[in-house]
Formats: C-alpha cells, structure tokens, sequence
C-alpha cells in the first residue's frame, strides 16, 4: 500500500518539514501501526516511511484493506487526509504476475517511493526481483534545471563548468545508483553532456564542437555511473537480520 497526506504539517519544500513530519507522525502513525500490527494483523506486515511518504507491505489482502479503513479514521483524528491521488492499494511482490495472469489481469502496477519507481521484475535467472527506476518526471526536471544553469555558465572556462558538472553528478549518482538503475544513469548523463555541448556551441556561431571532443572533455571531468548501493534483500538482512526468508 503506498500513501501520502494531503494536509501538510509544514510548507512542502522547507527545511524543517521532514522534521516536524517525523516527530509529528511518530506518535500519531508508527507508534499506533506497530500496536494495529500486534492487534489485529493475519500475516507479517512492513512499514517503510520517510517524512509524510509511507510505504506498507502485507502479507494478505485482507489486513491491507482493513488497514487502509482503520488508516484513514485514526488519521481524521489529527485533521489529516489522505492524499486520494498517491493512496492506493497495489499487489505486488514475488506472485503478483502469476495471480494477476490466473484472474486475467494485465502485468502488476507499479509505484513510485522516495524519487523512484518501483517495478515487479524478473531477473536475469528468471527469478522475482524488485526493479527501481529514477522517475521518468523526476529525471525531466533536473534536465531542466541544469539546462538554465548551463546557458548562465556559458561562456565560463571549460574546467570551471566542468568541475561543477562534475559535483552535480556524484551527487546525483550517490543517490541513485542502486541496482537495476544504472540504465537511467547512463541516459542521465549523456543527455548533461548533450546539453553541456548545446550550450558550447551557442558561445559562437562559428563553433564547432564536435562529440567526439565532448567525450574527450567528459572523460576528464564527468564521473562514469556504476552502483554504488547493496541489493535492497541484502541491505533488508542487515537490519532485519531475524526476519524469514519465506515472509
């Protein structure tokens, strides 16, 4: 189940919405999820919330629905909502496709959590695999942004763009590069590099620059993506070291 508030504890953006959105929402979900989970849950359920961003996991159908009921009335609560666009009930997980396809279904649905969108997959062995993407929307966005920084940074020394450029993807990969992502990465930064030639080639009508002095330049100041984070299953086993496997 993936679920967002309407009502905002604080301007969306500001530096101390995440933390009031923690402290205000320790008492009023986690504290109360973690005891509805001891009370009434069928099957082995898992939170995962960030700020006002949650993500909960079920076991069975059932304790997904009577949750979401029981959700919604203890949030009214605390003058909260639900947002009706970014709530909703998603089956997921290792036997979605096969239950989906026995009821005639298309493939499962995918959601979007903390800038990603996650996707039922199937690895290279043809076992189930949680595949995360960048989002498409997300990625458009900061093409944006740097394709009006770039054009303020046209005519600076090439090194000096460079570097920046530079900072901006290690920052960007430090966050991104997780396993089954790199695709996106690659494309992210061939299309920074594509917009750092743009931007060349308008300092002069008579510039020539030319992508194969572009790779050059790259290769001196771009970092090339690789996967920087473990596999989510991985990462689960160090925090949850008891956990069952067949959960």
């Amino acid at each position: 189940m993936e679920s967002g508030r309407q009502r905002t504890l604080n301007p969306q953006g500001s530096v101390a919405s995440p933390a009031l959105a923690n402290i205000y929402l320790h008492y009023c979900f986690d504290q109360w999820a973690h005891q509805w989970r001891q009370r009434h849950a069928h099957g082995q359920i898992l939170f995962v919330r960030y700020a006002d961003d949650i993500v909960a996991g079920f076991e069975h159908e059932a304790d997904a629905q009577r949750f979401l009921v029981d959700l919604r009335e203890r949030l009214e609560r605390f003058a909260l909502v639900l947002h009706p666009d970014k709530t909703r009930l998603v089956e997921f997980g290792r036997y979605a496709a096969e239950r989906r396809a026995k009821r005639g279904l298309g493939k499962p649905e995918t959601f979007n959590f903390l800038g990603f969108t996650h996707i039922r997959g199937r690895s290279r062995t043809g076992y189930f695999q949680l595949m995360r993407r960048t989002r498409r929307d997300r990625i458009r966005t900061k093409l944006r942004g740097l394709k009006v920084e770039l054009q303020f940074r046209r005519h600076d020394p090439i090194p000096q763009t460079g570097a920046w450029l530079g900072q901006v993807l290690r920052g960007y990969f430090a966050y991104h590069a997780v396993p089954t992502n790199l695709r996106r990465l690659v494309d992210f930064r061939y299309h920074v590099l594509e917009l750092w030639r743009q931007s060349l080639r308008r300092r002069s009508q008579k510039d020539s620059t030319t992508w194969t002095r572009m790779t050059h330049i790259a290769a001196t100041f771009l970092p090339t993506p690789r996967v920087l984070h473990p596999c989510p299953d991985a990462r689960f086993r160090v925090n949850h070291p008891r956990w069952e496997p067949s959960a």
